[in-house]
């Protein structure tokens, strides 16, 4: 495993404990939700995927064409707005810094789990299908700069 992936994940959680003192931050021209809902969404969304992660069967691993995932991941960038959150991954109305906290320790957990992950270990999105470990941190990197860059966006009010 790369690394540099393991390297730009823990970046991010740095990033976003950083702003969880201002969970409760919100911009309406920016988004509906505050900034609690994105630091809660981002982090549910990488403790889900890689506790699948952790327990896929790399042997069922099947490398398959997606052209959404090459060129989403290729170029490092989700539009805002075109997809809803999954209900697995909603946080609850109401965020607790103590959930953010507890939700940013387990993600670490993850993370310091993923030298034990096969490289062959995948997650299914459900749009981009069959993600390998490689492209599941891929998308992880850039899903959680999307909310970061949303979480910056809202606090520049």
């Amino acid at each position: 495993m790369a690394n540099k992936q393991l390297s730009i994940l823990n970046k991010l959680l740095t990033q976003i404990e950083i702003n969880i003192p201002f969970k409760e931050k919100r911009n309406p021209s920016v988004s509906k939700s505050d900034v609690a809902w994105q630091l809660g969404h981002a982090l549910k969304v990488i403790n889900h995927v890689l506790s699948i992660l952790e327990k896929t069967e790399p042997d069922k691993y099947q490398k398959k064409f997606n052209i959404k995932r090459s060129i989403l991941l290729s170029l490092g960038w989700f539009p805002r707005g075109k997809v809803k959150a999954p209900s697995f991954v909603t946080p609850p109305e109401l965020i607790l810094e103590e959930d953010l906290h507890a939700q940013l320790e387990s993600a670490n957990t993850h993370l310091n789990n993923l030298k034990l992950v096969a490289e062959k270990a995948f997650f299914i999105h459900h749009i981009f299908g069959m993600l390998s470990k490689v492209q599941t941190l891929r998308f992880l990197e850039i899903h959680t700069k999307h909310h970061l860059k949303i979480v910056n966006d809202i606090m520049k009010k």
